[in-house]
């Protein structure tokens, strides 16, 4: 290390190597010189004990806060050189549960996993379970202090968390800041939803976002795989259904089994009443007709059991491929409720809905009912359901299930409501703003691509349609938000090119995901520290 005239730079400020004197080199062992050594005639007495020599002391600034996305929730600012990864140094946890978290943030870091350990070395960082239990699981405390970091949680999420915040810091040789940080989000649920239905994208491209996910402490990756234009998966129950271009069982255990390891839970969606036209193209039995025998483009006919025994087969089939506790039934844009006077027009629904709910239903309500049904068959899978905004309907006799949450996507639909209505009606809303968050390949219609200036410096998770925010008093209801890609016109860009166009629009969204207030940074700095960190 070279020392020069005044200070030395230590990653996270100045370090001043303290001297008696000036004109001596700061940090230099010299004795400081005594009146005697001055004037070599003057004697010291025999009996004088030379001069001590000062020891060097460091002092530092306080330490500034990490420089990551998303930015910290806290920081406790100290005195002292922060620390950096060495190949020498160890991770260590306290608990075996904490394994898998350990052995990447040493891997990533090119430091030695040394497992199990009570004794303390220095560079170590330590991963630790604490006992909050009360706290939020997706919290953690990091303390950069002694030339040591311990990243701690009451659960394994949450320190899987602080080892993301820890990569950040020293990314490109740079230094953990000394000091504590105390982190949490403020929405539970920061996802990212894929449309492979229409545009296939191979696995290994699929796990490339997942490690991008899981960095930015995204936890949901949502993927549609069943759409008018393919079924993307392998089937074993309904094999005659599946497109030539698809992903394997295989492929897709192991991009959930990676989406695990970085906490992240695989949202799968098989939508229906509508978008079934890759399963109805093998069924076509099933494809529902208007009074003229005109077919419905992927509309399933939804008076006939048939229908629902072979959308319940896939939902059960793959509810043991994705065990994430989470599912999206979809709902959408049932073109059996776009015209003027569904009960005249689809006569056989009409009658099946009175049939099963009296003599005033109506095509709503058994819509409705099939939503309902289909919940419950996920719900025998311990799932937590959700189904798009304009899946629910004004005014039926037959009410959605109280458990299931909205996914607000559009204002736009024929008989979309405001959001308020389902808040008001106590129900939980998942943000899917098709103003902000919707990467529409192709831009068709009135869809533009998303930029991440305006999601950083216009959207929050309380702004669920158009650009206005509902009031404050929903806060609670809304549990977060998803940024969507789609492929409506699947050839208007390369996987590649999506992956460089939502690069920043991620970054943006998880931003206002984990801290909905005014970002700390403008939106230059913030594009600036996402080109830093890569």
């Amino acid at each position: 290390m070279v020392i020069g005239a005044a200070a030395v730079v230590f990653g996270v400020g100045l370090g001043v190597w303290a001297s008696g004197d000036e004109g001596v080199p700061a940090g230099s062992a010299a004795p400081r010189p005594s009146e005697a050594s001055r004037d070599p005639s003057a004697a010291a007495p025999p009996e004088a004990a030379p001069s001590p020599t000062p020891s060097p002391t460091r002092t530092y600034p306080l330490s500034k806060a990490p420089r990551t996305i998303p930015a910290v929730s806290d920081h406790t600012p100290a005195r002292g050189p922060g620390w950096k990864p060495a190949s020498a140094h160890r991770v260590v946890v306290n608990d075996k549960d904490l394994a898998d978290e350990g052995r990447l943030i040493a891997g990533e870091l090119g430091m030695k996993y040394a497992g199990e350990k009570d004794d303390v070395k220095a560079g170590d960082v330590r991963l630790a379970l604490n006992e909050d239990k009360g706290a939020n699981p997706e919290s953690y405390a990091m303390t950069v202090r002694g030339g040591r970091v311990t990243i701690s949680g009451p659960d394994d999420t949450g320190v899987f968390y602080g080892t993301r915040t820890l990569k950040q810091e020293v990314h490109g040789g740079g230094t953990a800041p000394e000091g504590v940080v105390r982190d949490q989000p403020a929405k539970p649920q920061r996802a990212f939803t894929l449309d492979i239905a229409r545009k296939p994208y191979t696995a290994g491209w699929i796990e490339d976002r997942i490690r991008e996910l899981g960095d930015l402490k995204y936890n949901q990756l949502g993927l549609h795989f069943s759409d008018d234009q393919g079924f993307r998966i392998q089937s074993d129950t309904h094999p005659e259904i599946v497109s030539q271009q698809h992903l394997t069982k295989a492929q897709v255990k192991k991009i959930v089994a990676l989406a695990a390891a970085r906490h992240i839970t695989v949202v799968p969606e098989i939508d229906s009443p509508g978008h079934l036209g890759a399963v109805l193209a093998a069924h076509p039995d099933l494809q529902l007709r208007n009074v003229q025998g005109r077919a419905v483009q992927g509309a399933i006919d939804i008076s006939k059991s048939a229908s629902a025994d072979i959308v319940d087969d896939l939902i059960n089939e793959f509810a043991g491929l994705f065990p994430g506790g989470q599912w999206h039934l979809g709902g959408d844009e049932y073109q059996a409720l776009v015209v003027s006077n569904p009960e005249a027009s689809f006569p056989q629904l009409a009658a099946t809905a009175r049939d099963k709910y009296g003599a005033g239903a109506t095509v709503a309500d058994l819509t409705t009912g099939w939503l309902n049904d289909r919940a419950d068959t996920a719900r025998a899978h311990d799932r937590s359901i959700r189904a798009w905004n304009d899946g629910f309907f004004r005014a039926t006799s037959v009410q959605p299930a109280k458990d299931l949450k909205v996914a607000y996507w559009t204002g736009k639909e024929i008989g979309a409501r405001p959001p308020v209505e389902y808040l008001d009606a106590g129900r939980q809303v998942i943000n899917y703003n098709d103003e902000y968050l919707y990467y529409v390949l192709g831009e068709p219609q009135t869809f533009v691509y998303p930029t991440g200036q305006r999601i950083y410096e216009q959207w929050t998770p309380r702004v669920l349609r158009g650009n206005v925010a509902v009031a404050a008093r929903y806060d609670d209801q809304i549990l977060g938000g998803s940024f969507s890609v789609w492929g409506d016109l699947p050839n208007a860009q390369t996987q590649d090119q999506v992956a460089a166009g939502i690069r920043m629009p991620l970054r943006a969204t998880v931003q206002k995901l984990w801290d909905s207030g005014k970002p700390p940074l403008s939106w230059t700095q913030f594009r600036a520290l996402a080109n830093e960190l890569g």
